[in-house]
């Protein structure tokens, strides 16, 4: 064989080799992109539910406290700079009206009281001096309208010491339950310290918490479902009603109240207690509702995954109207009866194969369907 020959046969050799090499790589790429294409395409696990139509009661969730109602509840406060000499009851004992509930250190106060009635008989006594020189000629008139003065102004130091005298002893100002004492045997206290606190049990109300927005859209009237705890999974209680809803925004919490009145309940509520409050805002009859873990925020608005009868998942943007607990209303884009990806929803892309749990996910090329 020639050189020329055997050059020939070598790149001959070569190229066949090199087709062969690029048709192994072609099947391997292949293979590689079908088993991605199944990883990728495929939802496992996913879970999916049926849009169904029928009454929707649209609500708005809050957590809120029991509070005693307005004219129910008292705060008593020292009268004047003293220390506590006797406490007689503490937090959750059951007064009447009239009970005495604490003793504060009289001394103080009583000679505070003896100093302004002793100051008064002297400021009567010029009073009635000026009376006679200015009925006598001798006194101009401004000197008894200045004696004048001075005598107000003795006789409500007088009463103001008499009053301070009074509210040395505490008497609980109605018939209640003591919720607070903040008084210790021997202590200081001025009149800014609250000492005890006392509230009608029997006259209580619901006070929900809800950010502004969605107070703009309670009214008073509308019912509120109570439930123990801070969520609805708790101890159904009864209903009540909104009776008002604040003009401001709370700066610390930055939330509005929202006051609510009981009505038929299982047992009493205690003062204090934290409840759920679920407000009816509308009862529609005939609306289109699907689980709310099936909504996927996209942009300004929202999607679903549609799944057809193939399981292959189609996005599709909706309208969504009220909220409700776990179920939300669309009013546009679904219908009655369509099913939608709940569980997973976030993880799904469109065309994806829903693959429930326990099945295996086939060829993307195997599955046909429409949307």
């Amino acid at each position: 064989m020639s050189p020329h020959q055997r050059c020939l046969r070598g790149n001959t050799s070569r190229r066949l080799f090199g087709l062969l090499t690029v048709l192994a790589l072609g099947a391997c790429g292949r293979k590689g992109a079908d088993e991605a294409a199944i990883q990728v395409a495929s939802v496992i696990g996913a879970e999916t539910a049926v849009a169904t139509a029928g009454p929707f009661t649209e609500t708005l969730g809050a957590i809120g406290a029991v509070a005693p109602r307005a004219g129910h509840f008292a705060v008593l406060s020292a009268p004047v700079a003293t220390r506590v000499a006797a406490v007689m009851v503490s937090a959750g004992e059951h007064v009447a009206k009239g009970d005495v509930l604490l003793e504060l250190e009289k001394t103080s106060i009583a000679a505070e009281a003896q100093s302004a009635e002793a100051a008064l008989v002297t400021v009567q006594q010029g009073y009635d001096r000026a009376q006679r020189m200015v009925n006598e000629g001798i006194a101009a008139r401004r000197d008894l309208e200045q004696a004048s003065a001075e005598l107000s102004k003795a006789k409500a130091a007088v009463a103001a010491a008499r009053r301070n005298a009074e509210l040395a002893t505490f008497r609980s100002p109605l018939t209640g339950v003591v919720t607070r004492v903040n008084a210790t045997l021997g202590a200081s206290v001025d009149p800014s310290q609250p000492l005890v606190e006392i509230a009608d049990p029997t006259a209580v109300d619901i006070v929900l918490s809800l950010p502004p927005a969605d107070a703009a859209r309670v009214r008073p009237g509308a019912k509120v479902k109570l439930h123990t705890g801070a969520g609805p999974a708790g101890e159904a209680l009864g209903e009540a009603i909104v009776v008002a809803v604040s003009g401001i925004v709370d700066s610390a919490s930055h939330s509005v109240s929202v006051r609510a009145r009981s009505g038929t309940l299982v047992r009493a509520l205690r003062i204090g207690e934290t409840l759920f409050g679920e407000v009816v805002l509308a009862i529609r009859p005939n609306a289109i509702t699907i689980p709310v873990q099936a909504i996927v925020p996209e942009g300004d608005g929202y999607k679903v995954f549609v799944v057809d009868s193939a399981g292959i998942a189609h996005a599709r943007e909706v309208t969504v109207g009220g909220r409700s607990g776990s179920s939300a209303e669309i009013t546009r884009g679904l219908e009655a009866g369509e099913r939608v990806v709940t569980y997973g929803a976030y993880g799904v892309t469109d065309s994806a194969k829903i693959v429930r749990p326990g099945e295996k996910p086939k060829p993307v090329d195997s599955v046909k369907g429409g949307a």
